[in-house]
């Protein structure tokens, strides 16, 4: 009879590590290792006072922020509108008045009653009023028509980036808060309540218990009947039953696992596969850790 080969394999099952992307401290744990939760269903809550402080400042500067693009929106106030129309007309009024006095200057100069310097002085008076009246309107015309458009586009830009600022921290502040992102078993928690955790450390280990399957190391002479799609039984020994399962994943465990021949003649080296397959219908009670047992 030919000699009976035995094939024990493991089940296992999918994990997912919950963690969070800041550092806190534990403040409260809303599950126990073996509850199963549900997605959505809160796991863990930290507190992370930092985050509150930099979201406080967020908001303050999203305010300062709103409160320049409002002005930059709505111009300037009417009391600097008006301001600055009563300095334009002061300055025509110079103005008027300068080029009368250079007019009765030049009457006086051709006459030769006054100095040519005295008439330059006149007509340097005039140049200067003009120049003011011209400063004048501008600054009339920028407190009439509000600020420039790429002012408008500047404070604009601010604005959006605090509210930038204040999404970015609100995602960390929902970090606080932790959720189950599939249906599963905590398998395992590892921190205590009142414990610091740093970023990205996990705080406990959920199992999808849906997604089981086992795995077998099979030497490569014994893979017939365990390629990828093919069904076989296995044995399960903490029900002391058989059950079918479906292979669906094989690779090359190395170089590692190959396993040497012994004698010099007849014999040869030979490698070892990983063969992941899934009970064909489902398995009530069948945990990770298992045994599984495959005779060929």
């Amino acid at each position: 009879d030919k000699e009976e080969n035995i094939i024990q394999g493991e089940v296992e099952v999918t994990e997912y590590r919950v963690s969070s992307k800041l550092p806190g401290r534990i403040l409260e744990l809303r599950v126990q290792e073996g509850d199963f939760v549900h997605a959505g269903d809160t796991l863990a809550i930290l507190d992370a006072p930092e985050v509150k402080a930099k979201k406080a400042q967020a908001e303050s500067a999203r305010n300062a922020a709103s409160a320049l693009n409002e002005m930059a929106d709505n111009g300037a106030r009417e009391e600097t509108i008006r301001a600055a129309y009563e300095l334009l007309q002061q300055a025509k009024a110079a103005n008027d008045i300068a080029n009368k006095t250079f007019l009765r200057i030049s009457n006086l100069y051709k006459e030769g009653v006054v100095t040519a310097q005295r008439r330059d002085e006149a007509q340097a008076a005039v140049q200067a009023t003009d120049a003011q009246v011209k400063a004048a309107q501008s600054q009339y015309d920028m407190a009439r028509n509000g600020s420039r458009q790429e002012e408008k586009k500047a404070t604009a830009a601010k604005v959006a980036q605090a509210r930038g600022a204040i999404q970015e921290v609100n995602s960390y502040i929902s970090e606080t808060i932790q959720t189950a992102q599939m249906d599963g078993e905590v398998s395992e928690i590892f921190p205590k309540v009142g414990e610091l955790v740093g970023t990205g450390s996990p705080i406990m280990n959920i199992a999808v218990i849906s997604d089981i399957w086992g795995t077998f190391n099979v030497r490569e002479d014994l893979l017939n009947g365990l390629k990828v799609g093919d069904e076989f039984t296995a044995f399960c020994p903490a029900f002391n039953k058989e059950f079918r399962m479906k292979v669906f994943a094989m690779k090359d465990m190395g170089s590692y696992s190959v396993w040497k021949a012994t004698k010099s003649t007849g014999q040869y080296d030979l490698k070892t596969f990983e063969v992941k397959a899934r009970p064909i219908n489902k398995m009530e009670g069948l945990r990770p850790g298992m045994s599984l047992v495959v005779r060929r």
